[in-house]
């Protein structure tokens, strides 16, 4: 067993976020074309008494820090199916969004089943971490992964994306977040009211051509998340968000996820630090950070 462990691990974005209908089950069937990013939380585990949860960082208002914080469920999960006592204390290091649709929540839960089996002195690539990450959410087992995948199901079912090259981001952080439940709930009233019948979800043809090739012109050209104009309409403020952007000359944009997070690709790292620059100064953003990907999953540091 070891005495203390920490890993970071990433945020992503949905380079195309694809919502087939509504399922019985209450779920939607996804295509969801993950992207991991530099901007990174770390999470510790050491010995505790019980699951213990502490957060740091800025911004963390909403965080729970009881049992109900998805790490402490990814630990308790987890020593559940090793058969062994969820004595864990761990701390949450965030500079990820909250509630920003970059899936922090579940980024946190990644690296607390990395940090748990190493405290353990468990195989990380044992079958438990990835059954257990399935069963906490749809995001958790790429946070786990890393680099660019597609997801299918609910997300959670991950092949690799073979990427060229680096392409460089920035990010307009909102204040207050939004609620995913809420978004899916919106995007669902929008297109029936419009009559839309949804077919089934596909990988966008363009998007894979553009990442095998390392274009980001192209890739930009091909960005799509079916759940942006439910986004739009709980936040009408976001439209601005993203018209700044590409007014500045971002050569894509659209909301990350289920938001209120705006994602914009830029032509280069010094175009993407420009870009930030002009976005924090514009008034329609909290603040805004550049950062660059495809960057690995969870990793023990």
């Amino acid at each position: 067993m070891n005495a203390r462990t920490t890993v970071r691990v990433p945020a992503k974005v949905n380079l195309q976020l694809a919502v087939g209908p509504l399922r019985d089950d209450g779920y939607h069937d996804l295509v969801n074309v993950f992207h991991a990013v530099s901007l990174f939380d770390e999470v510790t585990a050491e010995p505790g008494a019980g699951t213990t949860v502490r957060v740091e960082g800025e911004s963390i208002e909403g965080v729970p820090v009881d049992g109900d914080n998805l790490a402490a469920r990814a630990a308790r999960m987890l020593a559940a199916r090793l058969g062994v006592e969820p004595d864990v204390s761990l701390t949450i290091r965030k500079a990820i969004p909250v509630a920003g649709g970059m899936a922090g929540g579940s980024a946190d839960a990644a690296a607390a089943l990395v940090a748990c089996a190493r405290l353990w002195g468990v195989d990380p690539t044992s079958p438990h971490l990835y059954e257990s990450a399935a069963a906490l959410g749809s995001d958790v087992p790429f946070a786990l992964l890393g680099g660019t995948a597609v997801g299918t199901g609910r997300g959670e079912v991950l092949a690799p994306v073979e990427t060229v090259g680096r392409f460089h981001w920035v990010f307009a952080l909102a204040d207050g977040g939004l609620s995913t439940p809420a978004v899916y709930a919106e995007c669902d009233r929008l297109r029936e009211a419009a009559g839309v019948r949804q077919g089934p979800p596909q990988a966008s043809p363009d998007l894979m051509a553009a990442l095998a090739s390392g274009d980001a012109e192209a890739l930009g050209a091909a960005l799509h998340n079916d759940l942006q104009d439910a986004a739009l309409s709980l936040r009408p403020s976001l439209a601005a968000t993203l018209a700044a952007g590409r007014e500045s000359g971002a050569i894509g944009a659209l909301v990350s996820g289920s938001g209120p997070t705006c994602a914009f690709l830029a032509e280069s790292e010094e175009r993407a630090v420009s870009l930030a620059a002009s976005l924090a100064g514009a008034g329609v953003a909290r603040s805004a950070v550049a950062a660059h990907g495809p960057v690995p999953g969870a990793t023990v540091i």
